[in-house]
């Protein structure tokens, strides 16, 4: 390799490994070594997959056959791939990800007579942008005051939860929660205690729920939780239970008990139902158990719990 060109190939922050035909590795950049443990003298000449057995799968070879056929350029999606080669993380977002983000790509290298020489791969870290997109991504669907899902998210995530229980006959349930009374304790207590609640309530509903389930904030003192496979009787059960966790929630304000209670509709989906039917049975459901005297759990039909 040319002086010069050696030395891009290998102080450019972009990994670059070249191979034969056989996929033999015939340059390997400083970069790629850094990240790999692997160094340069002894991967030489060697065969790729001997370091990095994880490539030889369907899609890395027809890829490398396309570009050898055809001598095209061919670009590996971050999205579809994640990574092509199974380096750790680095820098500010390594906690995020077990393995690199990276783009990469791969385009022949011909000779001064225009014949095919090497394949050449470009790997690039994308970690940080990755995590930064990401985090773009869950601000735009969660509460910024509890950190729970937002509406947004729950008109998008009710529709196809209830799709899915249609289209497989699965079971699916939904509950509407209010805390009770929560303009008063506003109002006795002030809008910074009143967040405090909120917060409270809040990481109480979700401790108590499964992965698979979805809480949300609808809006004031008002959550909803999505809870897919599961019947309208077991769902009364799981809102039995975050009714007393409710009560049992130990907060203070100046050294005082300050005691809370919540109400819940619960809704079981029906073949009939579409997004707002099953919502409105279920904020009815709600309505019931907070005209009827509040802390309380009522189940969609009017049928207390």
């Amino acid at each position: 390799m040319d002086e010069y060109y050696a030395q891009i190939f290998h102080t450019i922050d972009v990994g670059l490994v070249m191979l034969d035909k056989d996929l033999r590795v015939q340059q390997w950049s400083r970069w790629m070594e850094q990240h790999s443990s692997i160094p340069f003298h002894k991967i030489i000449g060697r065969p790729l997959f001997d370091f990095f057995p994880e490539l030889d799968h369907p899609r890395f070879l027809m890829n490398f056959k396309m570009v050898v056929k055809f001598g095209n350029s061919c670009f590996l999606s971050q999205k579809l791939n994640k990574y092509l080669f199974p380096f750790k993380p680095a820098g500010a977002f390594a906690g995020e990800f077990e393995y690199m983000q990276q783009s990469c790509a791969m385009f022949p290298l011909r000779d001064e007579k225009n014949a095919l020489k090497y394949i050449c791969i470009s790997v690039n870290d994308v970690t940080e942008t990755v995590a930064c997109e990401t985090r773009l991504v869950e601000m735009n669907v969660r509460d910024g005051l509890t950190g729970i899902y937002n509406r947004k998210f729950l008109e998008a995530k009710l529709t196809e939860e209830l799709d899915r229980s249609k289209r497989y006959g699965r079971a699916f349930s939904v509950i509407m929660i209010d805390i009770d009374h929560f303009k008063k304790v506003n109002d006795s207590y002030g809008h910074s205690f009143g967040d405090t609640v909120l917060k409270s309530t809040a990481s109480m509903l979700q401790s108590g729920l499964r992965t698979t389930d979805f809480l949300t904030r609808y809006g004031g003192e008002e959550f909803c939780c999505l809870l897919p496979e599961t019947e309208c009787s077991s769902a009364v059960i799981v809102a039995e239970r975050m009714r007393a966790n409710a009560e049992a929630l130990a907060l203070t304000h100046g050294g005082n008990p300050v005691n809370i209670s919540i109400s819940l509709g619960v809704a079981g989906a029906t073949a009939a139902d579409t997004p707002s039917a099953l919502i409105v049975r279920a904020d009815e459901a709600l309505y019931t158990a907070k005209k009827s005297g509040r802390n309380k759990v009522v189940a969609s039909q009017g049928r207390a719990a």
